[in-house]
Parts: structure tokens; sequence; C-alpha cells
């Protein structure tokens, strides 16, 4: 669910500006406001997570996420469409960081290096079906990729009854609570990582998931479906990449494979506008794939080996709100950056923000 509200309706973007008779800097705006509310929201529930359990706040987070998001399927109107969106970004607030938080409760040492890895591979497998299932439904009609949000509901019965979360051992008062988790984020390598969130997202969301889809719309005519199933072959590649991570922390360290996952985030943004036909951009999307397997889930185990058990899920939430940062202001920078330089500089911009990411890696990442 946590990937399911953007990536199942980035390939209708073509079709939603059409229908709706508004431009594409506004349908941005649709991954903006959904992504709005974990920048202020996902901190809070992180320290409500430490404070009274996991599931206190999982099971009512998918129960909104459904809601709301299905709402999105009756409306016709953009301005509605926008407070629904509003609404279900709330429920996805903590999804992304009590995923992870929750890993690391169940794991250690080189299993949670493994078990990151098989994580982020079930997102990637999320990320591949949900552009071609939304571009699918798409061809029916923009609104019915927002049915999908419903399957929240049973994902939450599941979790009430089945999910043994363990209930955190915090005894610490809330003042005590917020200066331990202060001391531990304020260190510099925390800080790097941080950072590298904010700028893969606002490549992933922005150049990628914004404009990648009009890319192919202006330049090639290509069917929500099309697009749907290109994107997918990002997702899939991002999912084998990822599953070998535990074998390739093993021989490699994490800042090494950082480093090369920004290296062909650059190759890949500089090579998508230079494509001249539509089925050579697999090239692009398979080292953008890469690039995605080797650096989330590397970013999530460094930064949950950093996390104190104890305030975990505050840790991971912060890390959750630099994420809907990046998410959020990523369409509003390449928006800018269309309006000034067409849709090759949406690209070109991104490479930058991998290369400038690669530098801060050398200086922040021991």
């Amino acid at each position: 669910m946590s990937v399911l509200g953007v990536a199942s309706i980035t390939p209708a973007f073509p079709k939603i500006e059409n229908e709706l008779n508004i431009s594409e800097q506004e349908v941005g705006l649709l991954i903006t406001v959904f992504t709005l509310p974990g920048v202020i929201l996902t901190p809070i529930l992180g320290v409500l997570a430490d404070r009274y359990g996991r599931k206190q706040i999982l099971i009512p987070s998918l129960i909104l996420f459904a809601i709301a998001g299905t709402s999105c399927f009756f409306t016709r109107h953009f301005d509605l469409l926008l407070v629904f969106r509003l609404l279900q970004g709330i429920g996805a607030a903590s999804l992304g960081s009590l995923n992870v938080t929750l890993i690391g409760d169940f794991f250690n040492g080189r299993d949670r290096a493994s078990a990151m890895g098989y994580n982020a591979s079930v997102l990637s497998i999320g990320t591949a079906s949900y552009p071609a299932i939304g571009g699918a439904l798409a061809t029916i009609g923009w609104y019915f990729p927002f049915l999908l949000p419903s399957l929240a509901v049973p994902i939450a019965l599941i979790a009430l009854y089945s999910l043994k979360s363990p209930k955190p051992a915090n005894n610490q008062n809330l003042k005590e609570y917020l200066s331990k988790a202060w001391k531990a984020v304020i260190d510099k390598k925390v800080i790097g990582i941080f950072i590298a969130s904010i700028f893969t997202f606002i490549i992933l969301y922005g150049s990628y998931l914004t404009f990648f889809p009009f890319l192919l719309d202006s330049d090639y005519s290509a069917s929500p479906l099309i697009i749907g199933l290109l994107m997918s072959t990002m997702s899939l590649t991002t999912a084998i990449t990822s599953s070998q991570l535990g074998s390739l922390s093993v021989k490699y360290s994490q800042k090494v494979l950082l480093k090369i996952a920004f290296i062909i985030y650059a190759l890949s943004m500089i090579l998508i506008p230079l494509i001249p036909h539509l089925w050579l951009m697999i090239i692009p999307l398979i080292f953008f794939g890469i690039a995605q397997g080797l650096n989330i889930p590397s970013l999530q185990t460094m930064l949950t080996n950093l996390a104190p058990a104890e305030n975990r899920a505050a840790f991971m939430s912060l890390n959750g709100m630099v994420l809907r940062l990046g998410q959020t202001i990523g369409p509003l920078i390449m928006g800018f950056v269309f309006v000034l330089s067409g849709m090759t500089g949406v690209f070109f911009a991104g490479a930058a923000f991998a290369l400038l990411m690669f530098v801060l890696i050398l200086i922040m990442i021991n």
C-alpha cells in the first residue's frame, strides 16, 4: 500500500490532464498534496508508534488510506480530487516508515540487510505492477485506478489479527525520549542519509514519476497501458537488484553501493531524453532500476542500524518525513525546470541532483 498511492495513477496523468482540462503542472499537484501530509505527520506518528505500539497507528492509517483513496473514484472535479488525495496522504503518512520500523524490530545484523533488500523487492514488485494495472484501468476511464486503495481494508484486517508486533519497551518520559532521539539524529552520517533520501525522491517523483509519462505521451504517443508497462521495467529491475543486497553487502560497503547508485542515476537521467525509439527506453529504465535497487535498501539498512531500539519508529519516521519532503518538492522543482528549459531540462536536472549527491556521500557518509 505504501507505494500504491502514486505508482498506480501516474500512467493516467495525460488522460487526467485532458479530461479535467488542467495543465501538466496542475496534475503534478495530485502527487504533491498526497505526499505533503507526510512531511508534517510522519515524525509525530513515529513518536506515537514508539509510545503506544505499531499496530495502534498502522491499522487506522490503512483504513483512512482506503476510504479517502477510493473516494477519488467518485469525483469528477479536480479541486475535490485534491481534497481526497490530501486525506489519502494523511492515511499513507505512516505506512512506509512503520514498514521498515517493523523490520528493524524483527531482524538484526546481516539478516536485517537481507530483510531490507527483500522488502525493497516487494515494494518494487508493487511499483512494477501498479503502473501496468493503473494504466490498464485508465484505458477504461481515468478514475478507475482510484479503486485500488480499497485493497487496504483486507490488509488492515490481516494486520489486526495476524501481525504479532512487539510492544516497545519504552520506560523513558517524553523529555528523555525526545532528547535521546535528537542526539542520535544530529550525527553527520544520519544527516547525510537524510539528504540522500531527499535527493533520491526529488529524482524519482520529480523527473521520473511526474514527467516521464508526459515524455512518452508527447514524443511517442504512448497509451497509458504502454506507459505503465515501460515504467514496470524499472521496478522489476529494482526488485531483482534489491533482492541481492544481502550478498552484495558482504562484498561491498554500503557507502560504495550508494556511490555506484548515484552515478547510475545520473547516467539514466542523461539517456532518457536522448533515446530515439520508444522500446529503446528500456535501457535507461533498467539503469534507473539498478540504481534504485542499490540505493533505497542500503539507505534504510544504514539508518536502521544507527537508530536506538526504543526510538526506532521516531527515527525511521524522520526519514519518512524527509522522503515525503523529497516527494513533495520534486514535482514542484521539476515543474519549474520544465517551464524554464523544457522536457530535456527536467531529466538533465535529475542527473545534476544525482551527481551532487555523489559528492555529498564522499563528504558526509563514512
